[in-house]
């Protein structure tokens, strides 16, 4: 199969307006084998395209517009070297923005802690691979597993079984500092925001299976969230020299506790409005993209009046739109702009 290249700033075209109803159906459901050409996807669902930055390889970094006045809030927050605490319905760039700070400020790739109610602190500072290092010792003592006793009977390095998570490799001692995205920490446990006070205020953790060593074996080089890359871990102790660029988001679903809020800067995002929505559009899609679509706005921005729709989706229908799908075949727009609350 063959992939189309889109031309910047616009969309591929999937079929011709004037042509049959199916004409951009690549699945038809007739059970029948056929090898089609798949067109160019939208620029948001590109996984392909990288940038390096500082010599690391970023995802590229797709259009973000934002206020003059959020701006300032960000400032306030990097300066403060306080955490930033995104709020705002889906879609309104949360998470995104943590993104845009990595790419202009040239700090890497972003490191990412995808939060659920199963996630502890432990997760995200580091996680120790006990059993591995126990399979390891054992084959070196024992050799082949013959019973014979002809393994080299050395002890396997115990930073290789040591990896950093997120949260951990973002504390790493650098000149720069890292961002770290703590997503939807919302959905977390209940006490998972003040297990994060002590390390958001001192900087540092520690690695129990490392202070135990004796001195004589430090530093130890352990694993970190980057690939195939180590760092240096003197006494067991991990603490940063430039406090992380830390962004949290949150969906509202719960109240965090004061002793929190009290650490971070927080940022609402509101919904986009029409003049912004444009905008959007036409720096994710070209100025063109802007044609023929004030119906879509329209559609919209009534359906986003009555329950929760993300700009994403209205990004979706305009995509299509541009590529000859008639959006109002089938209930068609109906699909692509659903509604994100309640029951489906």
């Amino acid at each position: 199969m063959t992939t189309s290249e889109p031309l910047a700033g616009t969309s591929p075209r999937l079929s011709s307006a004037n042509g049959g109803a199916d004409d951009w159906w690549l699945f038809r459901g007739d059970g029948e084998r056929r090898e089609v050409p798949f067109p160019a996807a939208p620029p948001w669902r590109r996984f392909d395209r990288q940038e390096t930055v500082t010599g690391d390889r970023v995802p590229y970094q797709r259009p973000y517009l934002i206020d003059p006045d959020e701006v300032e809030v960000v400032n306030a927050a990097l300066h403060l070297r306080r955490p930033l605490l995104v709020t705002g319905q889906p879609g309104t760039g949360k998470s995104s923005l943590a993104h845009a700070i990595a790419h202009e400020l040239a700090l890497g790739r972003v490191l990412q802690w995808p939060v659920n109610s199963r996630s502890t602190l432990q997760d995200a500072l580091y996680h120790y691979d006990a059993v591995g290092r126990l399979r390891e010792a054992t084959l070196r003592r024992d050799g082949d597993g013959d019973g014979d006793g002809d393994g080299d009977g050395t002890e396997p390095d115990i930073g290789q079984y040591i990896r950093l998570g997120p949260l951990g490799n973002a504390l790493v001692p650098r000149e720069r500092p890292r961002v770290l995205l703590i997503d939807e920490l919302d959905k977390g446990d209940v006490d998972l925001p003040n297990d994060l006070l002590t390390v958001f205020e001192e900087g540092e953790f520690a690695i129990s299976e490392l202070t135990r060593l004796p001195a004589s074996q430090a530093p130890v080089h352990v694993r970190t969230d980057d690939l195939d890359e180590t760092t240096p871990v003197t006494r067991g102790h991990v603490r940063c020299s430039e406090f992380p660029v830390v962004v949290i988001t949150s969906n509202g679903e719960r109240e965090f506790p004061p002793a929190f809020l009290r650490r971070c800067v927080r940022l609402d995002l509101p919904e986009p409005n029409e003049r912004r929505l444009r905008e959007i559009v036409a720096a994710h899609l070209g100025p063109d993209a802007l044609d023929d679509t004030d119906d879509l706005l329209r559609e919209f921005l009534e359906r986003r009046a009555e329950g929760e729709l993300a700009t994403d989706q209205l990004l979706n229908a305009v995509f299509l739109r541009k590529g000859g799908v008639n959006l109002d075949a089938a209930s068609l727009l109906q699909s692509v702009l659903h509604r994100l609350g309640g029951a489906v």
